[in-house]
């Protein structure tokens, strides 16, 4: 984890700073939670699509701040409005009930006149990317896709509500936790359920790596069309 932090570090000094605030944001069931919203550059007089960008680890509120900005910084310049949710009980994102409140939290941020209404983005690093998929397993037609930079999947993960729809999936090739190992199968498991993939294993990079904006942004473009 030491070397994660480290890695996010060196990677945030390679991007200019972007309007970035921690919100506090209510949602239906009553309950609260704290995002880094970070705005379009340059900034738009129109509603902005939104993406909702989940963090690796444990979602707390250290690493959520640093994935907003050397990632979610990225999607600001292509003109998205991210949002980079903190787990309220230190376990990102992940099983039914914190899905739950991805979904509260994209129903309160549609209501703001700078969102955009419609599909939003799904995107998460790691545990964040894990999270980003079984939000959509449950209803893919609300999402423009998956960006999953990275995730891992198998046989035995139900993907069949996955048919036909955009996942962008990224894993290094060093990952010292052992998930470029898992590619091969990830890939057969999203295929044989009909996902339009667009996966690859980048040779030398660790788990956490800095993004190829040059594939994703295309991506992005492709899948809102």
């Amino acid at each position: 984890m030491k070397i994660l932090f480290q890695l996010m570090f060196l990677l945030i000094g390679f991007l200019p700073m972007l309007s970035q605030a921690q919100e506090r944001i209510s949602l239906e069931d009553g309950s609260v939670l704290n995002v880094f919203i970070v705005k379009p550059s340059p900034a738009s007089d129109q509603p902005s699509p939104l993406v909702v960008l989940m963090g690796g680890g444990p979602g707390n509120a250290s690493i959520s701040q640093d994935t907003s900005r050397w990632l979610g910084s990225g999607f600001a310049q292509r003109g998205w409005i991210v949002a980079v949710p903190i787990s309220v009980n230190n376990r990102s994102f992940r099983g039914s009930a914190n899905n739950a409140l991805i979904v509260q939290l994209i129903n309160a941020l549609q209501k703001r006149d700078d969102v955009s209404g419609g599909k939003v983005l799904l995107a998460g690093v790691s545990n964040g990317g894990m999270s980003s998929l079984e939000i959509a397993r449950r209803h893919p037609e609300k999402y423009f896709g998956v960006a999953a930079i990275p995730a891992v999947s198998d046989a035995k993960t139900r993907n069949d509500s996955l048919k036909d729809f955009p996942v962008y999936l990224r894993i290094g090739g060093e990952d010292t936790l052992g998930w470029a190992d898992q590619f091969d199968a990830t890939v057969a498991s999203l295929t044989e359920a009909g996902v339009k993939l667009d996966a690859e294993i980048l040779e030398g990079a660790p788990h956490m790596f800095r993004m190829d904006w040059s594939t994703l942004g295309p991506w992005l473009e492709k899948i809102r069309q």
